[in-house]
């Protein structure tokens, strides 16, 4: 049984985050494929992604991708070399660490458009 320790979250953010950037790929591929439907639809479909909830949801996505990408080398050390799994936990923290750092700097970097402004 599992006790929520180290294993157990990278394993449940790992699926979450899998999620989530399904999720922003198929918003992001109907957002660029109306486009066949007009330049008005086009634009009134972007105009929705101005609301604060997707531009708050940019800085999530990032952290998202740099987790799973992270966590999924992460997990390839695990599963090819012996040693990977002695240290697991100690990896986790770092793709913990630089999850944090990509988020904070991906929040700096949009922070006008956060704001409202471009």
């Amino acid at each position: 049984m599992y006790k929520g320790r180290e294993g157990q979250w990278a394993f449940l953010l790992h699926r979450l985050s899998g999620i989530a950037i399904l999720a922003y790929l198929l918003i992001h591929v109907f957002s660029i494929g109306s486009f066949i439907f007009g330049e008005r639809f086009y634009m009134s479909i972007h105009e929705i992604y101005d609301i604060s909830f997707f531009r708050i949801g940019l800085v999530f996505i990032t952290a998202a991708v740099v987790y799973h990408a992270f966590n999924g080398l992460r997990i390839i050390m695990m599963d090819f070399t012996g040693a990977g799994v002695a240290y697991q936990r100690q990896m986790w923290y770092g793709v913990m660490v630089l999850t944090v750092i990509s988020g904070l700097y991906a929040a700096w970097a949009l922070l006008p458009r956060l704001l409202g402004g471009y």
